[in-house]
């Protein structure tokens, strides 16, 4: 037989480590329907940090009935519950809802998926440590003092989840085999919980009258609150930030998330590791640093360099959060469960906050900056007992950051003729003047990624530039693709709707965009579809689920060129990129036509990716990249051309230009139960 503290801390511990790989699981199973979104996974950690409060609500609630007994039926009704949820749910054979509505969308999927069973896994680690507690109680009643490493131990099972994902989950095992494993490890953790659940002897009532430990006071009580929030909104818009203006790759979830743990981790079991006054110099350093960067829209640094500071600021900042919250923890064992409902109440509202208000609040992103200020906040309350050095250092702090973000604010005002925020990023359409004509220049930014500039000059308005010049891969198909005939064109990513200037009378181009605020803005504030001799329209929607529908409505739609630029900025939607896209993709295509991928991306190599995919689809791959071209306002651009057509890559425009792809033996096919971003990191993006 086991002993007792092994087998509560093998249970946390399987606990958390399921909470955890459940977590990505869940969010990659939604982003297909979101259109590979990157805000989908700040919307998972929402859901998820409200979920956890409500296990630990669950938990304090459990914990305060005055019948033992009554505790212990109701906890294994809890779990056997979850176990039939997990068994009827859609979990194993997901079938998703709409892009519509994303945010609800996503909380409405995830909690008729893993609802219950993720209530009951948060639930376990508070509810073990006091039980833990009772069991250990002397013989007089008095409980033993809250083991807090329990708390520690089922953060490292958490860790090592997040951690075993991306490099061995992801990459090796297709979805339903992930959905399987932790269905059958939850089906385990329930075992042991049960097992648990009907052992022990639970504290009554009059016992705990022996827990004589003063009473926390309620000031205390809200830094229990106040210091997870600061922390949870470090994680958040950290997370945004890398995902979005810096490194455009969902993989950089797990690394905030890894940081945010280890803080945990070290506050609750290596308490010693925590020493205010080095962490509290290094923070002022990490915030006046990055609070400069971000005030500079010029400064810039190695993206791994950038990378890594951020990280070490989430890192810092979060060890204080955590640090002081650990430092402030209850002494009498019946707050116990109290303390963690607060901690996951902040942690709740901290990504509320990022990850729902704000982008409701703000046409622009101001997060990293307001999570900035908040936390030199919480440091002036944290340190304020310790004298007027600290006072002064953390209200200047305090100012200086709340300074910043209304300069921010000022910033995104100049130049700009349009920020605008939804689900799926900020928008900003900037004007300056034109290098090349002295003309007015308007560009659209999603967050730092540019998806396509104009030149109001009448000799440059109705040229393509950026990534679609004449030379690129699309201006090459859409050149060479139609032999003097009319073309009929889809693009999957509306931008500013470069492509329109390719269309001449008797054309057709049909647009898909998922993102509502992107349509006005290109009809709006840009002219290539205004000006274009095409006729156009444009779908909204995920590209891929509204070409289903017209499949089934029984619309092919016959297209010459079909173009997917989706893969440049904020997240790769993987679900466009698989064996059934491709097959899609194919029904709406006449014989000869041609797949137009735009893979410019210095972080991901996807163009093998693509060659694999066109070999099982049985077509011909050549990778395109072209220089930038200052004089026309061109980028450097790469696109990947597939086509069944055996003489398109031999004429004599297009052979010199378009080469083949080497592919990795490594590489697996990417289908829609399996894709994996790991292989095709590059590690010379900069």
């Amino acid at each position: 037989m086991p002993s007792t503290r092994l087998l509560y801390g093998t249970t946390a511990f399987l606990s958390a480590f399921l909470l955890f790989l459940i977590e990505p699981l869940a969010a990659k199973q939604i982003l297909p329907v979101l259109g590979g979104s990157s805000a989908v996974w700040l919307t998972c950690l929402v859901f998820f940090q409200t979920t956890l409060l409500l296990g630990y609500l669950y938990a304090h609630w459990l914990t305060g009935a005055p019948d033992p007994a009554r505790q212990r039926r109701i906890h294994t009704a809890a779990l056997i519950l979850s176990l039939i949820a997990l068994a009827l749910s859609e979990f194993l054979h997901p079938a998703f809802g709409s892009a519509a509505h994303p945010v609800v969308t996503i909380f409405w999927t995830l909690t008729r998926t893993i609802g219950l069973p993720f209530l009951v896994l948060a639930s376990t680690s508070p509810l073990l440590q006091l039980w833990l507690s009772q069991h250990e109680a002397d013989p007089t009643g008095r409980p033993a003092p809250v083991w807090f490493r329990l708390f520690a131990l089922s953060n490292i099972g958490s860790l090592l989840a997040l951690i075993a994902y991306p490099s061995l989950f992801e990459p090796h095992l297709t979805l339903r085999t992930q959905r399987t494993l932790w269905a059958a490890g939850f089906f385990l953790f329930a075992l042991l919980a049960l097992w648990l659940t009907a052992q022990g002897r639970p504290a009554t009532k009059p016992q705990l009258e022996h827990d004589e430990a003063p009473h926390t006071p309620r000031a205390r009580r809200w830094l229990w609150f106040l210091l997870p929030m600061a922390a949870a909104m470090q994680l958040s818009s950290v997370t945004a930030h890398l995902t979005i203006n810096i490194a455009a790759i969902p993989l950089l979830w797990v690394l905030p998330l890894a940081v945010y743990l280890i803080t945990f981790i070290l506050a609750f079991d290596r308490p010693a590791f925590y020493r205010r006054p080095l962490v509290v110099r290094v923070l002022v350093l990490m915030l006046a640093s990055l609070g400069y960067a971000l005030s500079k829209a010029d400064f810039s640094l190695p993206i791994y360099l950038t990378i890594v500071f951020f990280l070490l600021e989430c890192f810092v900042a979060c060890l204080f959060c955590h640090g002081e919250t650990y430092s402030l923890r209850p002494r009498r064992t019946s707050e116990a469960t109290l303390f963690y409902l607060l901690i996951a109440a902040g942690g709740a509202a901290g990504t509320f906050l990022i990850g729902i208000v704000f982008p409701l609040l703000f046409s622009a992103n101001y997060d990293l900056a307001i999570a900035f200020f908040v936390t030199a906040v919480l440091a002036l309350a944290a340190t304020w007992p310790d004298g007027w050095t600290q006072r002064l250092l953390w209200t200047t702090a305090s100012v200086l950051l709340f300074a910043l973000t209304l300069a921010l604010h000022a910033s995104m005002g100049r130049g700009s003729m349009l920020n605008i925020r939804n689900f799926y990023g900020s928008l900003r359409v900037t004007q300056t003047v034109s290098p090349i004509t002295q003309s007015p220049m308007r560009t659209l930014m999603h967050g730092a990624i540019q998806h396509g500039t104009q030149i109001f000059d009448p000799g440059f308005s109705h040229i393509p530039t950026t990534y679609y010049g004449t030379g690129s891969g699309i201006g090459l198909a859409l050149r060479f693709c139609c032999a003097g005939r009319t073309k009929n064109i889809g693009v999957i990513g509306l931008g500013t709707g470069t492509i329109a200037a390719y269309g001449g009378k008797g054309d057709r181009i049909r647009f898909y965009e998922i993102n509502p605020q992107v349509p006005p803005i290109a009809h709006n504030l840009f002219t290539y579809i205004r000006d274009s001799f095409a006729a156009i329209t444009t779908v909204p929607g995920d590209a891929r689920t509204s070409l289903a529908d017209e499949l089934k409505a029984g619309a092919p739609q016959r297209f010459d060129v079909l173009a997917i630029d989706a893969f440049s900025g904020d997240a790769i939607p993987l679900h466009l990129l698989t064996r059934e896209a491709i097959q899609l993709y194919r029904q709406h295509l006449t014989p000869n036509g041609i797949l137009a991928f735009h893979v410019s991306n210095q972080y991901l190599d996807l163009a093998p990716e693509l060659a694999l995919l066109a070999q099982d689809a049985h077509l011909e791959a050549r990778d395109v990249i072209t220089g930038s071209l200052e004089g026309r306002g061109e980028f450097r651009a790469e696109w990947v051309l597939m086509t069944a057509d055996p003489t398109f890559f031999t004429q004599a425009d297009i052979s010199s230009l378009a080469d083949p792809i080497y592919i990795k033996p490594s590489l697996r096919l990417w289908t829609d139960d399996y894709s994996s971003l790991l292989p095709i990191l590059q590690a010379g993006g900069h």
